[in-house]
């Protein structure tokens, strides 16, 4: 009688684990669908003049949460639907000369998962 209580205790704990770990994996399913951003304009690395437009492609992005800051200097840009995604566009800010500067971007997905990306140029005199 001990064994068969024994052997149903440990049965019933081990189907109520095994149901509480099914429900964690389920629940991890939605997954998070970042934002992505292509397309880069000037290319990478680029040697551009002072003032020069930029552009890139921004897809699975909120288009309203989209940042763009160059060496921490916001940057008013410009987006517009292209396709399935859109085409982001802007102007580097006067003052940078005769540097390396990196385009940052964030944004939002419209399931809220941040993403960030972004690229250097160097910009002449």
């Amino acid at each position: 009688m001990m064994k068969t209580t024994k052997l149903f205790w440990i049965f019933g704990l081990t189907i109520i684990s095994t149901q509480v770990f099914a429900y964690g994996s389920s629940s991890s399913s939605k997954s998070c669908t970042k934002p992505h951003f292509s397309e880069f304009n000037p290319v990478d690395k680029a040697e551009v003049a002072p003032k020069s437009t930029f552009s890139f492609m921004a897809s699975s992005a909120n288009p309203k949460s989209i940042v763009v800051d160059i060496k921490k200097q916001p940057v008013a840009i410009t987006v517009t639907p292209k396709g399935q995604g859109y085409q982001v566009s802007g102007t580097l800010p006067s003052g940078l000369k005769a540097t390396t500067a990196r385009i940052n971007i964030t944004a939002e997905s419209p399931s809220n998962c941040k993403g960030s990306d972004g690229w250097l140029i160097n910009i002449t005199e």
